[in-house]
């Protein structure tokens, strides 16, 4: 078994289902102790910043503030794409607490990692 997940969620509000499955899968990667790194691109970039988690919903579905405490207190890492938080000018200093801002370039090592399954959402 994979001992680093690396999860790319590419979908946010817009795509309700496919957002949620991303961070659940996340969620419970971490809380199984495998080491978890989520990233955040696109539309899902919003939910790095301070009550935008709060506001999206979906049905018979985890609140999203819930399973990304369940990330974060896994050990788990969440990274917005560079590139991502330009377009919406979202600076590091606008992120929650522990979550970062990175590029391409770590993605691709972090995903080519020894261990190391990549899924894309």
């Amino acid at each position: 078994m994979a001992k680093k997940l690396v999860i790319k969620v590419t979908a946010g509000a817009e795509a309700p289902e496919r957002c949620s499955q991303a961070f659940t899968v996340a969620a419970v990667a971490a809380a199984s102790g495998v080491e978890v790194s989520l990233w955040l691109t696109g539309e899902s970039s919003w939910f790095a910043l301070p009550g935008r988690a709060a506001e999206f919903e979906l049905p018979h579905a985890a609140p999203l503030p819930d399973l990304i405490d369940g990330i974060v207190a896994g050990g788990g890492r969440i990274t917005v794409c560079t590139q991502c938080a330009a377009r919406r000018d979202i600076e590091e200093k606008d992120l929650l607490e522990g979550f970062r801002i990175a590029g391409a370039q770590l993605f691709v090592q972090e995903a080519m990692a020894d261990e190391t399954q990549a899924l894309v959402y």
